[in-house]
């Protein structure tokens, strides 16, 4: 699944290097952390939340098949972790 989302954002972003992926399992959820650079979170979230929605469902849809719960975030790369 990791693959996936990583394919779609690089393809969809002006600065595809910039493209992080990371997996995380927590209790019996799978959580995919997605960050981009800040210019690119307006290319990633889309008009009123289409595109970021459309990435969400094809994710959903692949977990349902696995019989997985998947969840994805989306974070700002150029934001400093606390």
């Amino acid at each position: 699944m990791k693959e996936l989302i990583e394919y779609l954002a690089k393809n969809l972003t002006t600065e595809p290097k910039k493209v992080l992926v990371e997996e995380e399992d927590i209790d019996g959820r799978n959580i995919i952390k997605l960050h981009v650079a800040e210019e690119d979170m307006g290319k990633i979230i889309g008009k009123g939340g289409r595109i970021i929605k459309a990435i969400r469902t094809l994710l959903k849809i692949r977990a349902i098949r696995q019989n997985r719960r998947v969840y994805l975030e989306l974070i700002d790369q150029d934001t400093p972790n606390d």
